[in-house]
């Protein structure tokens, strides 16, 4: 029971016992036993029966690993015992499928302990180290199906006014402000498509009480604010008036602000007040979503509950940029504010796909713009028509210079997809392509690309016959670090087909690079090949790479003849009559223009 306890803390799943097992145990097993899992064989209970019930349980379909314990009796031999679960195990792994076996095995002997070993079981102290055990290979197994899913790495519709986004942030480094104002944050946001409540700059109580006339003859409220690159904490010297009804509520609250930020803050720059409509949304839930800067790992996306009560709180999750809506969801998963954005009572679930859309932006904002040190969004309100921004900050600071080899954000710890290398491309023929880094997404281009690539050329690119190609395979072809390595796809601008695809992967010191390539058998002669080869070689050089090289059959006499065009070197492997190896001194290339 004390296992059962400690796997449900850890998040596991104790597994269900088949039909067909619950009978087999019944044939061999006395009738007191627990007829479920955990699976009470008696206290009593001998080798014969430890080894009867593990080959039934083994057998089972249910469950995906078994942990056996034994507590030492004057009844039985625990040695017996444990000999009896060796032998199980062992024929258990002549088979196909192979379940991990934990042991618990009290007081257990060297000899024991040594079977145990010699035949691949984990055998631990106590209960809890061995569940924790299970749960490593739990983690792990859930890690690495992460890591072979292939969502969207942005909505297809998404496409921010980065040209607007860098000229606002360019004017404020430029005048050596470190705070956006209001009006700045409100069309940066809008910039990146993340609706926010929308202000408007008054110089005067007259010119407040104006804009907020429209908003109150509707039936609104409004919202007044000081305006300060001096004064980011507005609260702090009563700078905020909320739930303004009238003209002339607005007048006299934007007065008596003006005021006071003369008076407490006397050397205080004042560009006047902000106007905005109060936004009513009484089953919107709080939340806080923004950026923030860490010194080792830099640009990090950060998601919690919000509210004024945010620090008190502390409900908060982290990420490294670059996310998709995948990676989106998972943080949003860590926090504890993610429960109540499921339906409850009468309160109709948030759109969580909204809430996961404004981080990936955010963390797109990060990739495009990297003055930007500091963002929040407080509060961001979700419920079930979408989201949006009551009050954000955003903080800049000139960016510093990108010391690291290659190009991509010079901050971030995991580099984002490379959108500047995406190029449309004219071939020989007329004929235009476009060409760009290989996404996630492409997993779904494959199929019909292999399908359009005849054996030989396969066999010429795998140096193999090859049949079929799995997910996990195409997931490891379509998913990359843009940091090591690039595979640019050749696309068919019309029908969005793969036309072609070349990679290029580097050693870890980033001086070598092996490149490999493929195109469509029925696209061959168009100089595609000889394109995408370029490109990659280009890519070398702004990674600073010294060698690109690569492996080619003997028989692959086309490629071979476009690598000495390009310039190669040739040379047969000295370990394979059947490959040859093709050398080109990038270095070289880059020193001489």
């Amino acid at each position: 029971m004390l296992a059962v306890d400690r796997l449900v803390d850890l998040g596991g799943t104790l597994a269900g016992v088949s039909p067909e097992t619950l009978a087999a145990l019944d044939s061999v097993l006395p009738p007191t036993w627990s007829k479920a899992n955990p699976v009470d064989i008696i206290g009593d209970a001998d080798a014969s029966r430890y080894g009867a019930a593990l080959e039934a349980l083994l057998a089972d379909p249910e469950n995906d690993a078994l942990l056996v314990m034994n507590v030492p009796t004057a009844m039985a031999s625990a040695a017996a015992a444990g000999e009896a679960v060796v032998e199980a195990v062992r024929r258990h792994r002549q088979g196909y499928r192979r379940k991990p076996v934990f042991a618990v095995w009290l007081g257990e002997d060297e000899a024991t302990r040594r079977a145990f070993q010699e035949t691949g079981v984990p055998s631990y102290a106590t209960e809890a180290e061995a569940v924790r055990g299970f749960m490593h290979l739990v983690r792990y197994k859930e890690a690495q199906r992460l890591l072979m899913e292939t969502p969207d790495s942005l909505p297809q519709d998404f496409s921010p006014d980065l040209a607007t986004a860098r000229a606002i942030v360019a004017g404020v480094v430029r005048e050596k402000r470190t705070w956006l104002d209001p009006i700045e944050t409100s069309r940066l946001l809008s910039a990146y498509d993340i609706p926010n409540a929308p202000v408007t700059l008054a110089r005067d109580p007259d010119e407040a009480a104006a804009a907020a006339a429209p908003i109150v003859a509707e039936g609104g409220t409004v919202a007044v604010k000081i305006l300060s690159p001096d004064i980011v904490h507005k609260s702090d010297i009563g700078g905020v008036r909320l739930d303004l009804t009238s003209e002339a509520a607005v007048r006299a609250a934007a007065a008596d602000i003006l005021d006071r930020a003369h008076r407490l803050k006397p050397g205080a720059r004042l560009a006047g007040v902000t106007v905005q409509p109060m936004v009513r949304r009484p089953k919107a839930r709080e939340l806080i979503a923004g950026l923030a800067d860490d010194p080792t790992f830099g640009p990090v996306v950060v998601f919690g509950r919000g509210g004024t009560a945010v620090e008190v709180i502390n409900d908060k999750s982290l990420a490294l940029p670059p996310l998709d809506m995948n990676l989106a969801r998972i943080l949003i998963g860590r926090t504890r504010v993610s429960r109540i954005l499921k339906a409850y009572r009468e309160v109709p679930a948030a759109d969580e796909r909204a809430i996961a859309l404004v981080l990936v932006k955010l963390a797109q904002l990060a990739a495009d713009l990297p003055e930007v040190r500091e963002l929040d969004i407080n509060p961001l309100l979700a419920d079930h028509t979408g989201v949006i921004a009551v009050d954000a900050r955003v903080a800049v600071a000139p960016a510093a210079p990108d010391r690291r080899r290659g190009s991509g954000h010079p901050r971030f710890a995991i580099r984002p997809y490379p959108k500047e290398w995406e190029r449309e491309m004219v071939l020989r023929t007329g004929r235009r392509v476009f060409v760009r880094p290989v996404r996630p997404e492409d997993e779904r281009l494959y199929p019909d690309f292999f399908a359009r690539v005849t054996e030989e050329d396969l066999r010429l690119r795998f140096f193999a016959p090859i049949r079929e190609f799995s997910h996990a395979f195409v997931a490891r072809l379509t998913q990359i670090d843009y940091s090591r390595a690039i595979a640019f796809v050749a696309l068919d601008p019309e029908t969005g087909e793969l036309m072609g695809v070349v990679r290029l992967h580097c050693d870890a010191n980033m001086d070598t690079g092996e490149y490999a390539i493929l195109m469509r058998s029925d696209l061959k002669g168009l100089g595609l090949g000889w394109d995408l080869m370029s490109l990659m070689i280009d890519w070398a050089k702004a990674e600073g790479l010294r060698v690109v090289e690569g492996q080619v059959l003997r028989d692959n006499t086309v490629m071979l003849d476009m690598c000495r065009k390009l310039g190669f070197a040739v040379r047969a492997d000295p370990g394979d009559h059947d490959i040859m190896i093709v050398t080109l001194p990038i270095a070289e290339l880059r020193d001489g223009g």
